[in-house]
């Protein structure tokens, strides 16, 4: 693994899949590989500082952001109050760009309240600092623009994290549904003068999609459940920003083969720019190495990998009583301007019910969508 750097992208993505088989493997037979039930992949813990350059590497995740904080820039018109409940993974990165707009507008800046959980998937990128450190930082930005600003995080009991010891893939169910009893108007503290916005950046795949046996849900899965509690709430707009790719079929074989197909892409990428011996595209890999380990290695409710495409995401939400709405002519030429900041092999299409598709050499990578209640559909 040391001399990774050495061979081809799709040579250092096989090497990944053969580690995550020999995994798997493990598990058959523990004694003879000391398996003990967690990733056999240890990541370090990032500065915000080193964060903010990995989330610019290429445009995986600042494509969401973009399109999506352009997007609520729009929904929030007119509103002298802003609720966002952010559900993510890139530890609130998404949201100096969008304060910073806010500040611009011409009627001056709404105040924004900003809540997010406290429980989080075990998956990369870490982070250094905690939750109320990045809300500090946000609240000074806030003020130096001066946007009034509230963080707030959902602090819940059964969700037990360090910040010395990096989570581990046995902690499999992420108390996902202990967090959904949290999400209740009185908890989120909902108020009716507010402007509510739902952002989902690469959070859905984490929420179980198969039925569970006993469970206190009523719906069919956890999945399900979030997006009809979040609609309960009658958000003015809903972001979803994924990864294009159906990673949760039953079949090992199956996933295998849609993943390797899939995950060529950002190896493919990052070998136009970074030199050969980069350590930013050797972590970067072995961030998608450990996706690649939970995506192969492990069954039941320990593969928390279950990422759906764009078309099926959109199936979910429509049966969870969401309207598609169409990503306005700015927002589209704000993804453009940022795509022309990167390598020429990438690229933005439209698909079906107003979906913005983020392109590598015209393979889909990433979507992003945007969504209303029925009840509020003009």
């Amino acid at each position: 693994m040391l001399l990774l750097w050495l061979v081809t992208p799709n040579q250092r993505l096989t090497s990944w899949f053969l580690r995550a088989l020999v995994s798997r493997a493990s598990k058959v037979c523990p004694t003879a590989m000391d398996f003990d039930g967690s990733s056999t992949i240890r990541r370090r813990q990032m500065s915000v500082t080193e964060l903010a350059v990995y989330v610019d590497l290429i445009p995986w995740h600042r494509f969401g952001f973009c399109a999506s904080n352009s997007a609520i820039f729009k929904a929030i018109e007119g509103y002298s109050k802003v609720h966002i409940l952010d559900f993510s993974i890139t530890h609130c990165m998404q949201w100096p760009t969008l304060i910073d707009a806010l500040a611009k507008r011409p009627e001056g800046p709404p105040s924004l309240r900003i809540t997010v959980p406290s429980c989080r998937p075990p998956v990369p990128p870490f982070l250094n600092v905690s939750c109320e450190e990045v809300g500090l930082r946000l609240s000074n930005f806030a003020k130096f623009r001066d946007v009034p600003f509230e963080f707030i995080v959902i602090d819940d009991p059964s969700y037990l994290a360090s910040t010395e010891i990096m989570p581990k893939e046995s902690s499999h169910d992420f108390h996902f549904e202990s967090l959904l009893n949290h999400l209740t108007p009185s908890v989120l503290n909902l108020r009716d003068d507010e402007a509510l916005v739902i952002n989902c950046q690469n959070w859905l795949r984490y929420l179980s999609n198969i039925e569970q046996p006993g469970s206190s849900v009523q719906y069919s899965s956890l999945r399900d459940a979030f997006l009809r509690t979040v609609k309960a709430f009658n958000p003015c707009i809903v972001l979803v920003v994924d990864e294009d790719s159906d990673l949760s079929a039953p079949s090992l074989s199956s996933r295998i083969t849609t993943c390797f197909n899939y995950l060529w892409i950002p190896f493919d990428a990052l070998e136009t720019f970074l030199p050969k011996d980069s350590s930013q595209r050797i972590e970067y890999e072995s961030d998608i190495g450990h996706k690649i380990e939970n995506i192969i290695s492990f069954e039941g409710l320990q593969r928390i990998e279950r990422l759906e495409p764009g078309i099926k995401v959109s199936e979910r939400m429509k049966n969870a009583g969401f309207f598609s709405v169409p990503f306005c002519e700015d927002t589209i030429g704000e993804v453009r301007s940022l795509l022309e900041e990167h390598a020429s092999g990438w690229g933005m299409k439209r698909e079906e019910d107003h979906m913005l598709m983020l392109t590598w050499k015209g393979h889909n990578s990433v979507f992003a969508t945007a969504w209303v209640p029925i009840d509020l559909q003009d």
